[in-house]
């Protein structure tokens, strides 16, 4: 319990650095919250015009993927802004930059993930709260649901962009590509699950997991049920466990980038 404690202290305090950090710039922090508010307020017009005009969309109302667009934006917004480093890993691997980690005593996949903020994230963070105050579909009382099921989806998102990373430790430079598969774990999730079928909705919810970011979530704040909570967490553990377990296998294989320096 100790040994967790100081995990979290740790965690808490190296993103509580690279915040100030990033707050140090306040005028480039402040256009990129605002750009990347109206980045997901723009992209969500086009449900907004055709469910004014259809009503629904084989029974989701704009409430519905209000709430949907929110939860997506949150957990990515939440993603990039406390484990931004999921973003650059392939290329901390392929550099040599986990040097200077494996010299802090440390999880090197923790420090990895924390070495990096995104401020655009809180701005998907706060256009993903207006989203869900706008469906009108969560109760007060729902909030800590609602919390639980933006938490499920942060632990996909990063267990997704340590496994596309991850590949490195075999494959070489695969930034494009781990970046290209994260962006269709975000664009996929933030659809409608009955607008998917047959293979492709059984590969969003294996190999590119986008049911449990969005689709799930949101059906577990819409309509809770034992079944689905369950499910939802069993997820998230089995993928964050599994992120786990191929980066500590690749770590063996890992190759030094002759780097000295030490991050403090």
């Amino acid at each position: 319990m100790a040994r967790f404690r100081d995990s979290l202290a740790f965690g808490g305090a190296l993103v509580a650095t690279n915040l100030k950090a990033t707050l140090a710039l306040r005028g480039a922090f402040a256009v990129q919250v605002v750009f990347m508010m109206l980045n997901n307020f723009t992209f969500f017009i086009f449900w907004w015009v055709l469910l004014r005009r259809v009503g629904s969309v084989r029974g989701w109302q704009l409430g519905d993927v209000e709430l949907l667009f929110g939860l997506v934006a949150i957990g990515f917004g939440v993603t990039v802004t406390l484990a931004g480093g999921v973003r650059h890993l392939g290329q901390f691997i392929t550099e040599g930059d986990l040097d200077t980690v494996l010299t802090q005593p440390r999880s090197v996949l923790g420090y990895a993930l924390g070495m990096r903020s995104q401020p655009s994230g809180v701005g998907d963070v706060i256009s993903g709260v207006v989203f869900i105050a706008a469906s009108g579909k969560v109760a007060w009382s729902a909030v800590p649901l609602l919390i639980g099921a933006i938490g499920a989806g942060v632990a996909v998102f990063i267990a997704c962009g340590v496994i596309f990373c991850s590949a490195a430790f075999w494959l070489g430079k695969v930034d494009t590509i781990a970046r290209q598969l994260w962006d269709l774990l975000i664009t996929f999730s933030m659809y409608p699950d009955p607008l998917f079928g047959g293979v492709l909705r059984l590969v969003l919810f294996t190999v590119l997991p986008a049911g449990f970011v969005g689709f799930l979530p949101a059906a577990v704040v819409r309509a809770p049920t034992v079944d689905g909570v369950a499910l939802l967490a069993v997820a998230a553990a089995g993928y964050m466990t599994l992120a786990v377990l191929i980066f500590e296998r690749g770590l063996r294989r890992y190759v030094s980038g002759s780097r000295f320096s030490t991050f403090g």
